[in-house]
């Protein structure tokens, strides 16, 4: 009775699986299984793809954000400089242009006084005129020597201050006499002529 049993159990249990094998709904469950696991994959494959997208792009942005922080700092930096030069240039300038301005100024005053200076000719003055002469030549040449030296001392701590002959700290030209002493040596060489001069005004005046 049992081995009968167990027969019929087998039996059925084959007749399930042909049953199983030819359900048409079977296999067209088994195609969407896979269809949905393909597509599955796919949003899988999807979303890593941007995922990778999207880190790339941070990593775009992150070396811009680098790149502008680089750029931000060199910005201050030379502009500071640049800044700071500007205005450095500018201040010399001004001093440069001041300079100039009163060199100009030196340049036409002291060509004005050798103009004047180189007119003098003392072998040429009327004996009965020259004390006067010598007076006023003597005049000319104390005024050329003070803005002489005047001009020395007002670019002594200057640029151009060579075109003074080298003048020391004192705004007086290095040799310690200088454009005084000059004078002294011209009025030392022409003594026995104004010695002269004189003792032969003196004569006519007496007559």
């Amino acid at each position: 009775m049992a081995a009968g049993t167990k027969h019929t159990q087998h039996l059925r249990i084959k007749e399930a699986q042909l049953d199983l094998s030819g359900d048409p709904y079977a296999a067209s469950r088994n195609e969407d299984f896979e269809g949905k696991l393909r597509e599955a994959q796919q949003q899988l494959e999807l979303l890593q793809r941007q995922r990778e997208h999207l880190e790339q792009q941070k990593c775009e942005m992150d070396d811009l954000n680098n790149r502008k922080e680089e750029f931000i700092s060199s910005q201050i930096e030379i502009s500071e400089r640049l800044s700071t030069s500007v205005t450095s240039i500018d201040r010399e300038l001004f001093e440069l242009r001041q300079e100039l301005e009163d060199l100009e100024q030196a340049r036409q005053s002291f060509a004005a006084h050798l103009a004047r200076i180189e007119k003098l000719e003392p072998e040429g003055w009327p004996r009965e005129s020259l004390h006067v002469e010598l007076d006023r030549a003597h005049g000319m040449l104390e005024q050329a020597e003070e803005e002489f030296e005047s001009a020395c001392a007002h670019f002594a701590g200057g640029r151009t201050r060579g075109v003074f002959g080298n003048p020391n700290a004192n705004g007086k030209p290095r040799g310690g006499n200088g454009f005084s002493a000059n004078i002294r040596a011209g009025f030392a060489y022409n003594l026995p002529i104004l010695i002269l001069g004189t003792a032969a005004l003196v004569v006519l005046l007496l007559k």
